[in-house]
């Protein structure tokens, strides 16, 4: 089924402010001192988070919406590469499975990669089951902080599923920068084909993203991803650029 833009997520519907826009503005916050703080921090992810059976949600925390975000995020993700594949690379597009959210603090039920289960915390993308997956406690408490979380942290895994269908020379040394990189191009190409658009705050909700998951976030080993304002111009070049600008 083609996506539409029927199939953009309520709140989104509801946004007033164009992708341009912030798109223009993004390579401007990418210069910002990430330690400064912003208007309207959040509550800290500690007073946030739940666990995978929702307990514990922070007071206001919508689950419907939050469900409905991350089927939309997948689903957008998904419809822009399925969408551009043929005019960006070789051969046919095949999506990577979602397994969707897990329990990383119950080994026994976390999905397994390479003989592992999946970490608490974490999100990924399992070459060997080609599949994406997230713990459902790190993406309740980002959420906390804003809907652009959920899409950021789909469309970054998702990125890597596209680097495993890609020609090794493609893929670059740096290849945690260039999935950021490729999940800006998603996001703002969906954005340009009419499926999704971002509202006021949502400048500040990526950059805040961005400053919680840089190398200092306590799910990441030092040198992985690159730092705050590393992954938020790498983002920002995919989404002025698009995906050709994360090849160059």
């Amino acid at each position: 089924m083609t996506e539409t833009a029927q199939h953009t997520p309520k709140r989104a519907r509801r946004r007033a402010v164009a992708a341009a826009a912030l798109a223009a503005a993004l390579p401007l916050a990418g210069a910002c001192d990430l330690d400064g703080g912003l208007p309207g921090t959040p509550r800290p992810a500690a007073q946030a988070t739940s666990d995978a059976g929702g307990e514990g949600q922070a007071r206001g925390f919508d689950e419907a919406e939050f469900q409905e975000d991350l089927r939309s995020a997948a689903t957008v993700t998904n419809g822009f590469w399925r969408r551009h594949w043929q005019g960006l690379f070789t051969g046919t597009y095949r999506p990577p499975r979602v397994r969707g959210l897990y329990d990383g603090r119950d080994p026994g039920s976390a999905p397994r990669c390479g003989g592992k289960p999946l970490e608490p915390g974490n999100a990924a993308y399992c070459p060997g089951g080609d599949y994406v997956a997230w713990d459902a406690r790190l993406m309740r408490s980002g959420y906390a902080r804003g809907d652009a979380w959920v899409y950021l942290v789909v469309a970054h895994e998702w990125g890597h599923a596209i680097q495993n269908r890609l020609r090794r020379n493609l893929v670059s040394a740096a290849s945690e920068l260039q999935a950021d990189c490729l999940a800006g191009a998603a996001l703002y190409g969906a954005s340009k084909d009419g499926r999704l658009t971002f509202e006021k705050g949502d400048q500040q909700e990526i950059v805040a993203a961005f400053k919680v998951i840089g190398d200092k976030s306590p799910w990441t080993r030092p040198g992985d991803h690159g730092t705050s304002s590393q992954r938020l111009r790498s983002f920002s070049r995919g989404g002025n650029g698009g995906a050709k600008a994360c090849f160059s």
